[in-house]
């Protein structure tokens, strides 16, 4: 290795874990009495730094032949550019950070994952709750500073985040004192001035002007893509977005006409009652008639998944890792629409371990039927994120353990939701486990479409071959009528969807887009292989390669396989 290499690994780490919560994520026990500084000075400072960090990538370039290297290298690159971009990019002619409130999310994820995922003993995470629980009234002080104008839909998610927070307080308080913690009495006398203080913010950011204009404009949607790691264009991926719509369409055709003969139902039946139908005959009822029995669930397909994997010999899955899977938090709920996980803290030491939050609500039980579940578990669990991003926190490399390469992890998930149902897991069951999951899948066609609109403006976007109309002047409206003719979700998941696609620009795009590069891959791979390895063989080589490389985005990704043979360069 460059004896440069190692100093600056060491300067790129300290940037990426100069925020408190970064630090709770990354399992970094350091600042975790803190909260982030929400003050456009320090932002500023950050950018000055991410600067000089980047000079010093292309130094280091020139100096090296090292193929392991010199990726590491360039992929360091890419995450200081999004930095730098993402902290600098405006529109209404602000930055998004001027625009947008971030309570919620800066207050309550790092003292949650304290709470709820961390091996440290109780009274030492007592005691950064409360530091974090007592500095709120600052933050929220800082934060409203640094506000301007905020988009109106950011505003309210954000008050919706902050109401969470109180529960999510109550629960620290009550876990306090079951341990009997000698700090009890300076955690209530925190809660009592945050409330204090979250009311006060609440209050204010009710009355500031707001703004309904998200978009960012054709050039800026360009760059936020490119820097996502992604080299297709936005009419490629639009491309993209209406063939796999169209072929979506046509399986769920033939798998409706299978089914309607099967089941005895009448061939008129639309698809969305066909879904409504099979939703209410595979029902999951509650045993204890309590939401809460969806959780058990959960944990009964995630045994029984790993049964098959081993008997099967899929992936490899290595033994000191673990999954909790609990109820989404009320402050998480606007952004989570039915289920997320939270990966393995990459530089903790220990059972490499993965929160698994599911969104339950009447409204939502049957985004949690005996078809679905498994899907969300393949999805979510082994082999889906948690063994992904488990397998990745292993990796020597301290610059790939810190890259978020969205297309990977999404491609990676959602091929699996195919591939476990090729290799037959869902049995007897297999066409209509693969019907629910043809029209759940067909949100990410439709989420290219809202990212491209939310990013441009641009309306052609969401014409994908679906009749609907969006032409709405609200661009929320217009783009929940899209995903709601696509996929028929209930109105309650259909917002939250729209929540976080309007605040992760280029991530939701990065489902289908990693989704279409993965199969691309696994097709040049079988092509490169003809005659040498296949079936069986040929897969668990291609997940091998697949889950040791690291995280990165799937264009460097391919450039592991060529380096190794696999695949022409």
């Amino acid at each position: 290795m460059n004896e440069k290499m190692t100093p600056f690994e060491a300067d790129f780490h300290a940037y990426f874990t100069t925020d408190p919560n970064a630090c709770v994520n990354l399992g970094v026990n350091d600042r975790l009495d803190e909260l982030p500084d929400p003050s456009l000075e320090t932002s500023e400072k950050r950018v000055g730094e991410a600067r000089a960090l980047l000079e010093r990538t292309n130094l280091l370039k020139e100096s090296t032949q090292d193929f392991d290297t010199k990726l590491d290298l360039d992929l360091a690159a890419l995450m200081l550019q999004r930095e730098i971009h993402d902290s600098t990019y405006t529109f209404n002619g602000r930055t998004m950070l001027q625009q947008k409130p971030t309570a919620g999310d800066d207050i309550g994820n790092g003292i949650f994952l304290m709470f709820i995922n961390d091996p440290r003993p109780p009274k030492d995470r007592l005691a950064d709750i409360t530091a974090r629980i007592g500095a709120v009234p600052d933050y929220l002080a800082a934060l409203l500073t640094r506000l301007e104008t905020p988009l109106a839909r950011w505003v309210s998610m954000d008050l919706q985040k902050t109401v969470g927070l109180r529960d999510l307080f109550s629960n620290v308080q009550a876990w306090a004192d079951t341990q009997g913690w000698e700090g009890c009495a300076r955690l209530e006398q925190a809660r009592t001035l945050a409330d204090e203080a979250l009311t006060r913010y609440e209050e204010t950011l009710k009355t500031l002007e707001t703004t309904q204009q998200l978009h960012v404009g054709d050039a800026c949607a360009r760059e936020i893509v490119r820097l996502r790691g992604v080299d297709l264009s936005l009419e490629e991926l639009h491309g993209i977005a209406c063939a796999f719509l169209k072929r979506n369409n046509q399986a769920l055709e033939e798998l409706h006409e299978t089914l309607c003969e099967r089941h005895e139902i009448p061939r008129e039946t639309s698809i969305p009652d066909l879904q409504k139908e099979l939703n209410k005959r595979f029902r999951f009822e509650l045993p204890n008639d309590a939401l809460e029995d969806v959780l058990e669930r959960y944990q009964e397909e995630r045994r029984r998944i790993l049964g098959f994997i081993a008997e099967h010999d899929l992936f490899p899955v290595f033994e000191d890792q673990d999954m909790v899977i609990l109820q989404t938090p009320g402050f998480l709920e606007p952004s989570i629409p039915a289920g997320a996980m939270v990966s393995p803290p990459p530089f903790r030491e220990g059972t490499r371990k993965s929160l698994v939050y599911l969104t339950l609500s009447d409204e939502l039980r049957d985004e949690h039927t005996n078809l679905s579940i498994p899907g969300m578990m393949i999805h979510e669990g082994i082999p889906g994120h948690h063994l992904q991003l488990a397998t990745a926190s292993l990796h020597r490399s301290v610059i790939r353990r810190h890259v978020e390469a969205m297309d990977q992890a999404e491609g990676w998930t959602t091929m699996l939701e195919d591939y476990m149902l090729d290799m037959n897991y869902m049995g007897e069951l297999t066409d209509e486990a693969r019907f629910s999951g043809k029209r759940d899948i067909a949100r990410i066609g439709a989420r290219v479409a809202i990212d491209l609109f939310f990013m441009t403006g641009n309306r052609d976007f969401l014409n994908v071959g679906i009749d609907c109309d969006v032409s709405s002047e609200d661009p929320f409206e217009a783009a929940g009528a899209l995903l709601k003719a696509v996929t028929g979700f209930v109105d309650g998941r259909v917002e939250a969807e729209l929540n976080w696609y309007s605040q992760e620009r280029g991530y939701p795009m990065s489902y289908l887009t990693g989704n279409h590069l993965v199969w691309e891959l696994k097709r040049d791979l079988t092509q490169a292989q003809k005659g040498k390895m296949e079936g069986i063989e040929l897969d668990r080589v291609f997940h091998k390669t697949f889950l040791n490389a690291g995280n990165m985005p799937m264009r460097f990704l391919r450039k592991v396989y060529a380096h190794q043979g696999l695949i022409a360069a």
